[in-house]
């Protein structure tokens, strides 16, 4: 099998071959603390060797339970929210038919517990009405707002629909091996359950239950997408030199171009499959570097779509940014643009090419204008979009993640940050115990 390609070539505008090589050393002194969990964070490190660490008889049971959830549900809605749902996602619509909702494939996935709109959810109960859906409920404690309110909500009407004993097959809680308001209900009511492993945070999860049992409800080969995160463990691996390690150089790179003056990286993709990709890479690398009055800043865009609105701020605007680009080598289908008579459109000139010829062109001109702009570009690509190269993907990310945070001298597997908000909503809800503790409102 391939491998996904790194190239970081584009960079040259701005910051040189030289200085990439002379980060070598610290990228990897920082993957060996990985290894050897000698630095921040390392009680959260349960995601580094998960790949290798699946069994047969952990995939097995995975798919046994999303056979029955298939089986019995029409809808499934996944609860959960930031990492408890991201991953899941991203895989799902990268994999899936775009028009699948359309073709009344079963079961639907469907997410809740990722924010707090009451027209959401009530739009979601009109859905479900007269449905036979189930629930995978994600969350280590069982208490996180959104996620809570919309189980809370769910549960209800799923018992007044199915019955409260056909409802308890049909809601799987995959939560804290001991502790939690999820684990007590789930040993109480008899939910099927899976383990939240201790030393994983969410945003590191989606090769947990967490991710791979809503991935296989949906119909994609968890298999291979370990797989590919299996190769992609040993190919980044601190045994592996600076100049193959492209966990290592990606990290180095962009740690060099944040220190040239570059804050903000732009994700971005020529595949409308890899929006929520975007999006749970958005958060892997916020919440893990965004620290300490430090880290690079992470957006993301889809292209062509998005050239015709941020296109000219990427283009123009203050040169703080760089983008990364995902390009997908090979589609999966062949689409040609046919001869027109009238040529109304100009476009005859493209019969015959195939539409992946046009959009390739379309990122190699936006790269070199980006490029000239002042922009400076990595890419990566994948050779095809399947199961085993976004496996191959995510755990990259996961890795040049944790390799980049210490690089920058910050914890990337806490996020105290997120506890202010949270604070000051229980304060204004009047929640016991948080009398008092609202933040300056001056």
């Amino acid at each position: 099998m391939k491998q996904i390609i790194l190239d970081v070539s584009k960079t040259s505008g701005t910051i040189s071959e030289k200085q990439i090589q002379n980060r070598a050393s610290q990228a990897e002194s920082c993957n060996r603390e990985l290894e050897k969990g000698t630095g921040k964070g390392s009680d959260f490190l349960g995601w580094l060797h998960l790949p290798s660490s699946i069994t047969e008889a952990d995939i097995t049971d995975i798919q046994a339970t999303a056979e029955q959830l298939r089986a019995k549900c029409d809808v499934v809605v996944v609860v959960g929210i930031g990492g408890s749902y991201l991953g899941a996602k991203a895989v799902i619509d990268a994999l899936s038919g775009s028009f699948d909702y359309m073709e009344n494939k079963k079961p639907v996935i469907v997410y809740a517990g990722h924010n707090i709109g009451e027209d959401y959810l009530y739009e979601l109960q009109k859905y479900l009405a007269g449905k036979s859906f189930g629930i995978i409920n994600i969350s280590k404690s069982g208490t996180t707002t959104e996620p809570a309110l919309a189980f809370r909500i769910l549960k209800k009407q799923l018992e007044d629909s199915a019955g409260k004993e056909e409802a308890k097959n049909r809601i799987v809680a995959v939560t804290d091996k001991a502790r939690g308001a999820l684990r007590t209900l789930a040993n109480k009511e008899g939910y099927k359950t899976y383990v939240i492993p201790d030393d994983v945070g969410g945003r590191f999860s989606v090769l947990t239950p967490v991710g791979l049992l809503p991935i296989a409800v949906a119909g994609i080969d968890i298999r291979q997408l370990i797989a590919g995160a299996v190769a992609m463990e040993k190919s980044v691996s601190a045994n592996t030199p600076f100049n193959d390690n492209i966990a290592e150089i990606y990290a180095a790179t962009r740690n060099e171009l944040y220190a040239s003056g570059k804050k903000i990286e732009i994700l971005a993709n020529f595949s409308p499959k890899l929006h929520f990709v975007s999006e749970w890479w958005k958060q892997l690398y916020g919440e893990s570097e965004g620290k300490e009055n430090r880290g690079i800043f992470t957006a993301a865009v889809d292209f062509t779509t998005d050239l015709h609105s941020m296109g000219q701020w990427i283009q123009e605007g203050e040169r703080s940014i760089f983008e990364t680009v995902i390009s997908i080598a090979s589609p999966k289908y062949k689409v040609e643009t046919p001869f027109d008579e009238q040529d109304l459109d100009g476009l005859n000139f493209l019969a015959g090419k195939r539409v992946d010829e046009i959009n390739k062109m379309a990122e190699l001109g936006t790269q070199i204008a980006h490029v000239d702009g002042g922009v400076p570009n990595i890419k990566i690509t994948l050779p095809e979009l399947n199961e085993y190269y976004l496996g191959q993907l995510l755990y990259f990310f996961e890795r040049a993640c944790g390799i980049s945070g210490y690089m920058l001298g910050v914890n990337p597997f806490d996020q105290p940050g997120v506890e202010a908000y949270k604070k000051n909503m229980f304060a204004l809800l009047n929640k016991p115990g948080y009398e008092g503790l609202l933040g300056n409102t001056k």
